[in-house]
C-alpha cells in the first residue's frame, strides 16, 4: 500500500510539472516587467503593474516582474522576448546589467518604455538611443488634445485623429538617434506647456540654475517606435495619473506596444 501511494505520488507530482510546462509554452510570447527607481517614485507603478498583469492574461503572454534583488543578467534575460521599463527613474542597472541589456536587444529582441523610462539612464547612452529621446521638464497635470499620426500600429487603428487626454505632458530633449516613427503627438495650443523648476540644474559656476520649459512648438510628440541595434523599441510617454491604467484606450494602446517590440508584427506593409 504505501509502495503504491508513492507510486501515485510520483505519478501526480509529474503531471503537474507536465501540465505547467505546457501552460508556459502555450504562452505566445513572454514578457519581463521592471519597475525599480534610484529616482522619483510614480504613484502608478502599483497600478501599471496590475494593468500589465491582466494584458497578460487576457492577451495570453507570460509575465514576470523583475525584483530588485534579483540581477538581470544574460541566462535570465534568455526567457524573454520583450522587457518593460514602466515608470523606471535614474540609474538602476549596474555596468554588467548593462551589457547584459544590450545582448538581448542585439539578439533581435524587443523594449517598451512607459512614462519615465525616459527619465532613466541618462549617461548610459546606448540606452538613449534605445528610448529615442530623453525627458527634460513637464508642467502641471491638464487636459490636452492628442493627434493620432498613424492608425496603422497596433493598439491605434480604431481610434480617431484627435483625443482629449488629462496627463503629465513631458518635454522631451533632442532626438538621440535617427528612425523614430512617430505614433501620437500632444497639440501645446490645446494646454500650457510653460514651467519653471527653480535650482534644478547645476550651473557652470558650480551654483544651480533653473530648468525651464516652453514647449517643443508645433511637433510635440509623446509616442514612437523604431528598429534599434537589432532589435525593437516602442515608447509611451503616457501613464503618470494611477487611473489611466484602467483606462481601455490606453491598454490597447499599450498591449499594441507590447506586442510589436516582443514580436516586431502588427504593423501593415
Amino acid at each position: 500500500m504505501i509502495l503504491k501511494k508513492m507510486v501515485r505520488l510520483v505519478i501526480l507530482a509529474g503531471f503537474v510539472l507536465f501540465i505547467g510546462i505546457s501552460a508556459n509554452a502555450q504562452k505566445q510570447f513572454n514578457v519581463l516587467l521592471i519597475t525599480e527607481t534610484a529616482g522619483w517614485h510614480h504613484e502608478s507603478i502599483e497600478d501599471g503593474i496590475d494593468a500589465v498583469e491582466r494584458l497578460a492574461e487576457t492577451h495570453n503572454f507570460g509575465l514576470e516582474r523583475q525584483q530588485e534583488a534579483q540581477p538581470v543578467t544574460a541566462e535570465r534575460l534568455n526567457n524573454f522576448d520583450a522587457v518593460i521599463f514602466l515608470n523606471t527613474t535614474a540609474d538602476i542597472f549596474t555596468e554588467q546589467e548593462q551589457e547584459a541589456f544590450e545582448d538581448f536587444i542585439e539578439a533581435g529582441n524587443g523594449y517598451v518604455g512607459v512614462h519615465a523610462a525616459s527619465d532613466t539612464e541618462y549617461d548610459w547612452e546606448w540606452y538613449t538611443k534605445l528610448v529615442g529621446r530623453m525627458f527634460h521638464i513637464h508642467p502641471a497635470q491638464q487636459t490636452a488634445r492628442l493627434d493620432i499620426l498613424d492608425h496603422n500600429f497596433p493598439g491605434l487603428e480604431h481610434f480617431g485623429d484627435k483625443l482629449l487626454w488629462t496627463d503629465e505632458w513631458y518635454e522631451f530633449g533632442e532626438e538621440k538617434t535617427g528612425g523614430l516613427n512617430y505614433l501620437i503627438a500632444v497639440d501645446e495650443n490645446s494646454y500650457d506647456p510653460e514651467v519653471t523648476w527653480k535650482n534644478r540644474d547645476k550651473a557652470e559656476n558650480g551654483g544651480m540654475q533653473d530648468r525651464i520649459g516652453k514647449g517643443m512648438g508645433d511637433f510635440h510628440p509623446i509616442s514612437w517606435y523604431h528598429e534599434y541595434d537589432g532589435g525593437r523599441a516602442f515608447y509611451t510617454a503616457l501613464g503618470h495619473i494611477p487611473m489611466i491604467y484602467k483606462n481601455q484606450w490606453f491598454l490597447d494602446h499599450l498591449y499594441g506596444g507590447i506586442y510589436y517590440a516582443a514580436t516586431g508584427k502588427g504593423i501593415e506593409e
